[in-house]
């Protein structure tokens, strides 16, 4: 049995959200404890779970500084970037690849063109 009470999908008193609503709303748990946990029930597998922090303990989201922003788009151009060719994907790379859909499946990509 767990410590935190647990509630049925879109059964949750007011004043709780989960991490994604508080970021919809500009804020973060700030630091503050599991208060509840959401449950949804789903067929033949195991319910989703969604964790719910206070909403009057959240604080402000953290602005991005131009430092963040910069090393974020480094981050983000390095994924493109594909390992074998060298050339920007222009989309992210998928990690179960490791390199671009042309280096990956050189033959089916070339039969089409």
């Amino acid at each position: 049995m767990s410590a935190v009470p647990v509630y049925r999908w879109r059964l949750a008193p007011e004043g709780l959200a989960t991490l994604r609503q508080l970021r919809a709303i500009g804020l973060r748990p700030g630091g503050q404890p599991v208060v509840a946990q959401l449950e949804r029930p789903r067929r033949r597998r195991e319910p989703l779970i969604a964790f719910l922090y206070r909403v009057d303990r959240a604080k402000p989201v953290r602005p991005m500084t131009p430092a963040k922003r910069a090393a974020l788009e480094r981050a983000n151009a390095a994924r493109r970037l594909c390992p074998e060719c060298g050339r920007d994907a222009g989309y992210r790379i998928p990690p179960s690849l490791g390199m671009c859909t042309p280096c990956a499946y050189p033959d089916t990509t070339t039969a089409a063109a």
